[in-house]
């Protein structure tokens, strides 16, 4: 028996010494190219053949980006340094020919000047590292851990990110070595590497650090106070908060691209000068809508997202549920902060769903397909866009204002939407590690609701149809009335360019599409005289349905008079009012979650 312990020991240590190996080494030694430099080492696989692959996507940004354009020619060598021979199969994978080769080192650098919160950046201000768009992969082996060394520009003083510190020493040289417990760890926490301010709060028991780069109107003690009401906020909806350590990487720029989500991260591009003023709600709401992602989307999910599949598109109808509900609570959330009174937050859900029911597109796609056509339409519109789509977003947010009512209504104000997701969040994310089927999703929400919820389904998720708004609402306090009204419409939309006046959008079904106008069309005159757009507004304001003008135009530089009569147009709006005191209790609750 002894004997056969011993021996198990041996052949145990044995494998342990010859396990693979993953390790990736980030250099940036010339900023002012915009390449990074990445080696990744490869030790004890014992194929002949490695297949290396560079992702296509990045996950929470749902459109095919193609990373593997980024990067130049892919090199691999020995554990001798003896090149090996490397052939592209597909547009994104390589293959290594390493024989018997034990260990390989693989080497390829990765152009990265396009600076937003999905993909890298580098010059000699800072480098942003979006994992997905620098890290290649070895296919099948995803899950292995392994460690990152980054070496950052002689320049740069800082490192951010949330993944683990091998180590918390320092080398000499400025490098850090961080580890991760699998690539899509690796890829879900983005690296900061400069001369960014770096500040820090503790609230929800977890410590919260904050990465600014460049220059702003931010004052650190003001974001530490009110960016802890969001987590706190946040944290309370699922009364536990996951992470031991949240890393908010933020890019204070001219032009702001929003946010994108991570497990125990967030990367937030915004306006330099967005910390006052009106715009100041609009950065925490941006904050409160990435904080609420780390459990919506990151451990509450739909079953395709994670693992992912870096090679192809992820396809989920349920994305309406993911960014919708998220958005729903972004605003929600700063009503329980406090930055928002009751009718403020009003205002902002009546926006919404007029937004929403105002849109043509609306009526011709579902919240479902929007949510599946994401990866071919959402990221990707055209002229006829808003003719034909909705975003899953807005609707999204819309449909879990209406569920949240339903349950508040349901359960007399003792629950609410946050206690459905708590749901989802006990079973699926921590008893069973695992996403949730459209199905399933259906059915725990039919099970919590206590109602068969194929009708509502079918009308408003996998249909079109416009809610029972007041029907709804009535039963928390809120009276939604209709007050949509005709009126005379022209049905194009307008811009100056250069001195020439365009058409940029046409509405399907209205006058000028009638009239035979396409988007690009140049207006040069009207009913006989030269127009700008003010002239052509005020000649359009004041004609009524049936009423005609002239027009001249020019396509591709051919002159064409065109006639155009007005029709009407009914375009839904609803206005929403808390009622009489008697549903005050329902109404507070399904605002503020005061149970």
């Amino acid at each position: 028996m002894l004997r056969l312990t011993l021996l198990s020991t041996l052949l145990f240590s044995a494998f342990t010494l010859l396990a693979q190996e993953i390790s990736y080494q980030l250099k940036m030694s010339k900023p002012q190219t915009h390449y990074f430099e990445v080696e990744m080492q490869l030790n004890n696989f014992k194929e002949k053949e490695l297949l290396v692959k560079m992702p296509v996507w990045a996950p929470g940004s749902y459109l095919v980006r193609e990373f593997a354009k980024n990067v130049d020619r892919v090199y691999a060598f020995d554990e001798n340094g003896k090149p090996l021979n490397v052939i592209k199969v597909s547009k994104n994978t390589w293959k290594v020919e390493k024989g018997k080769s034990k260990n390989v080192k693989v080497a390829y650098n990765v152009y990265a000047f396009e600076l937003s919160v999905r993909t890298s950046f580098l010059d000699l201000t800072h480098g942003f590292v979006s994992g997905s768009s620098i890290f290649m992969y070895i296919d099948k082996y995803k899950e292995k851990a392994g460690k990152l060394k980054v070496e950052p520009y002689v320049g740069f003083s800082t490192i951010t990110t949330a993944l683990p510190k091998a180590s918390e020493s320092i080398a000499s040289d400025g490098h850090k070595e961080f580890r991760f417990e699998n690539y899509d760890q690796l890829v879900d926490c983005p690296i900061e590497i400069g001369n960014q301010e770096e500040f820090s709060f503790t609230t929800s028991g977890v410590k919260h650090t904050v990465a600014m780069y460049g220059v702003g109107n931010y004052e650190i003690e003001k974001l530490q106070r009110d960016m802890a009401k969001i987590v706190e906020a946040a944290t309370n909806v699922f009364g536990e908060n996951p992470n031991k350590e949240y890393v908010f990487i933020i890019h204070n720029v001219i032009d702001g691209q929003g946010g994108l989500e991570h497990t125990n991260s967030t990367t937030l591009s915004v306006n330099r000068w967005t910390y006052s003023g009106p715009e100041y709600l609009g950065f925490l709401s941006l904050v409160a809508h990435e904080y609420f992602h780390l459990w919506n989307v990151k451990r509450i999910r739909p079953i395709e997202l994670g693992p992912f599949d870096y090679d192809t598109e992820n396809y989920t109808s349920l994305l309406w549920v993911m960014e919708g509900f998220t958005s729903y609570y972004d605003e929600l959330l700063m009503l329980r902060a406090n930055f928002y009174t009751k009718e403020q937050y009003l205002s902002k859900l009546q926006s919404t769903i007029n937004y929403v029911e105002g849109s043509v597109g609306t009526r011709v796609q579902p919240v479902a397909h929007a949510s599946f056509d994401a990866w071919i339409k959402a990221y990707r519109p055209n002229e006829n866009s808003a003719n034909t789509t909705m975003t899953y977003y807005s609707r999204g947010a819309m449909i879990a204002s209406l569920l949240d009512a339903k349950i508040v209504a349901k359960y007399k104000g003792t629950k609410c939407l946050d206690d459905f997701l708590q749901v989802l969040y006990q079973k699926y994310y921590k008893k069973m590690d695992r996403g949730f089927s459209e199905k399933e999703f259906k059915t725990e929400l039919a099970n919590f609701l206590g109602e068969n919820m194929d009708d509502f389904f079918a009308k408003y998720i996998d249909g079109t149809e416009i809610p029972p708004f007041n029907e709804i609402f009535s039963p928390v306090g809120i009276k939604v009335e209709d007050v949509s009204s005709k009126s005379p419409s022209f049905g194009a939309s307008l811009r100056q360019d250069g001195g020439k006046l365009m058409i940029r959008g046409i509405r399907s079904g209205s006058s000028a599409e009638d009239a035979g106008l396409s988007v690009g069309d140049e207006i040069i005159g009207c009913n006989g005289f030269r127009v700008n757009q003010n002239a052509l507004e005020q000649v359009i304001s004041s004609l009524n349905a049936g009423e005609k003008m002239n027009l001249l135009i020019s396509r591709e530089e051919i002159l064409y008079e065109v006639q155009v009569q007005m029709k009407e147009f009914t375009k839904p709006q609803f206005q929403l009012k808390m009622t009489s005191e008697s549903t005050s209790s329902l109404l507070r609750n399904y605002m503020l979650r005061t149970l």
